[in-house]
């Protein structure tokens, strides 16, 4: 009776160890799962969302430097592998003391957005999932320095993701290139930039409704959309948890410090002119 008695126990303590293997062998939607990146998939056709995406940027070069990106959106997925998305964006700046920056405390409707994506290849009939997106703004503030202005711009990014560990790991690459028209309303003057970038991310499963991750990012900023004088590059590192709170509801969270930078014409060890220290994102979805 003590032998049956143990290898019963046994056998429900192997039961109770591949139970949470059985519950992960589902597949990883990677739509929202990154922070500042995105993944290839793009929902199923009919599927609608709302999403709230609030990002920081915190420090510049000397002084106090606090933005914050309030964005409200509405998904659709109209078709299979093609995704709409309907956006509205707020700022709050919090500026004093910054070379070469106005002081600024305000707060205001920054513009309108759209992003597109389309899927090209799903991870389950290739080798790789791939994913080309564009995102246009409108915005009659300016992001980074809260200037009145009238700037245009749109980032195009090409998303691929592969699973390491079957239902278990992934990871994902983007690139990315952002040209972007503005012109100042006070004085008139026009501008051109453009950000180019490169970005890796791995997420893990640690429960059925948590991914445990981060994402290293590298950009480079130039003076002109055709990437014709170098202004600065940094790289960003930090970690990404994303949290399945319910069958329809979903949270995000990621931080990003600038470990490495370099301005053109400066030895500093950070670009802290063209990029902040430290990044931050937090990210609710519900479907309806």
């Amino acid at each position: 009776m003590r032998r049956q008695a143990k290898q019963l126990c046994a056998a429900v303590i192997g039961t109770s160890a591949l139970l949470p293997l059985a519950v992960q062998a589902e597949d990883i939607d990677t739509e929202h799962i990154f922070g500042f990146m995105i993944g290839s998939d793009v929902g199923d056709p009919g599927e609608r969302e709302f999403q709230s995406q609030t990002t920081g940027h915190f420090a510049k070069n000397g002084g106090t430097y606090r933005a914050l990106n309030q964005e409200l959106e509405l998904e659709l997925v109209p078709v299979p592998n093609f995704r709409a998305e309907l956006a509205t964006t707020f700022m709050a700046h919090d500026i004093n003391g910054v070379p070469g920056f106005d002081d600024r405390r305000q707060l205001s409707w920054q513009g309108v957005a759209l992003d597109l994506r389309y899927r090209f290849l799903a991870r389950e009939s290739g080798p790789f999932g791939m994913t080309v997106a564009m995102e246009t703004h409108a915005d009659r503030v300016d992001e980074t320095t809260a200037a009145v202005v009238r700037s245009y711009g749109t980032e195009f990014t090409v998303a691929f993701d592969r699973e390491v560990i079957p239902n278990v790991a992934i990871a994902a690459f983007n690139l990315s290139y952002e040209p972007e028209w503005t012109r100042l309303a006070l004085t008139g003057a026009a501008e051109q930039d453009a950000t180019i970038g490169a970005a890796f991310g791995l997420m893990a499963r640690v429960r059925p409704d948590i991914l445990l991750g981060g994402e290293v990012r590298y950009f480079r900023k130039y003076d002109g959309i055709g990437l014709d004088a170098f202004a600065g590059q940094a790289l960003f590192v930090g970690p990404t948890a994303y949290f399945q709170l319910s069958e329809r509801s979903r949270l995000t969270a990621t931080w990003s410090v600038q470990a490495w930078g370099k301005q053109a014409g400066s030895n500093a060890a950070l670009d802290l002119v063209n990029f902040e220290r430290h990044q931050a994102r937090l990210v609710f979805g519900v479907n309806f």
